[in-house]
């Protein structure tokens, strides 16, 4: 049985919108692409999400400290700090993270993998962040303003 066919028979409960959504995440399909920045995402709710963060409408709030997120993940994420739960370990260095996605991030150090390159000079980076930072050596930005 192939795979996508597998879906319809596993998967009966799902409606059609679900269905071609959960096939696309499988075969790693995104055809939703932002205008802004060129990342791709599986689903128009998923873009609609994160253009959140190019817009700089931050409607999610910590009512501990007051910061303020585009999503609702990275308040949820967020609050971790605030209770001090770290569940996700670096095997390699021990050193642990309150989110996944940092814990992803930061074993790239130990990897060398340097996935972020600027198109304007080749230079490549561990992380976004440090792509942002030196794109503005190129546009005459301040780097920390």
């Amino acid at each position: 049985r192939s795979h996508l066919n597998a879906w319809s028979v596993e998967r009966p409960l799902l409606g059609a919108v679900d269905l071609e959504a959960t096939k696309k995440l499988h075969l790693g399909e995104k055809p939703f692409k932002c205008m802004v920045c060129g990342k791709t995402i599986t689903q128009s709710s998923g873009l609609r999400r994160h253009k959140k963060i190019h817009s700089g409408e931050k409607p999610f709030k910590c009512m501990e400290c007051g910061k303020t997120f585009a999503l609702s993940s990275g308040l949820r994420n967020h609050k971790k700090i605030h209770i001090g739960e770290k569940p996700y370990k670096c095997m390699e260095c021990g050193k642990t993270f309150a989110v996944k996605h940092n814990l992803i991030s930061h074993k790239m150090i130990h990897t060398g993998e340097k996935p972020f390159k600027c198109i304007e000079c080749g230079k490549t980076f561990t992380h976004g962040s440090g792509l942002r930072r030196h794109k503005k050596l190129h546009t005459g930005e301040k780097p920390y303003e």
